[in-house]
């Protein structure tokens, strides 16, 4: 594939279906060497698929290539850690810049454009915009195939933990957080 210029923008409501496919096919690609069919399927609406409240507050990016979604990610001053719509335990009570971390949200990516440098652009846009907004701390609950990135961008590992997704099916999360740094001029 050649190389393709993209633009990262504000998602909106109009992008929903095109952001809920590429979930799936991000998901399904990239995470299918870490969990099974049965979780991927059973987690999709639930722990991986669209937050709307994230694009009403206008913290979730979209990336644009040539007219199609190929990656997806935002922060959030929110108490819901993870978790799409469909998840029963969210929960949108403001967090406070002062005690709390800010969560960093929803992080997909289509395979065909995984390791481009679109994923750490997404990261860094996130965290600028919580130091904006006052927070020197975040956090998020990665999946398995997550972790190298957030970890070669300065998060810390904790222990891994399960999380139900339905029924009788769970998966393993990797809680991570990081403490921002203001850049120097």
């Amino acid at each position: 594939m050649t190389e393709t210029a993209y633009r990262v923008r504000l998602a909106e409501v109009a992008d929903v279906p095109a952001l809920e496919a590429l979930i799936a096919s991000s998901i399904r690609g990239l995470g299918a060497a870490h969990y099974t069919a049965t979780q991927l399927d059973a987690a999709l609406g639930r722990a991986f698929g669209v937050d709307n409240q994230l694009i009403a507050d206008r913290c979730y990016f979209a990336v644009d290539a040539g007219g199609k979604i190929v990656a997806c990610g935002g922060w959030s001053y929110r108490k819901t850690l993870f978790g799409a719509d469909g998840r029963a335990t969210r929960d949108s009570t403001l967090l406070n810049p002062a005690t709390d971390a800010a969560r960093i949200r929803a992080f997909f990516v289509d395979p065909e454009w995984s390791r481009r440098g679109i994923g750490r652009r997404l990261l860094a846009l996130c965290e600028a915009a919580a130091m904006e907004a006052g927070y020197t701390r975040v956090e998020l609950m990665a999946t398995l195939s997550g972790v190298p990135l957030y970890e070669a961008c300065g998060f810390i590992a904790h222990p891994p933990e399960a999380h139900a997704v339905a029924d009788g099916v769970e998966l393993q999360f990797v809680p991570m957080s990081k403490t921002l740094l203001p850049v120097a001029p």
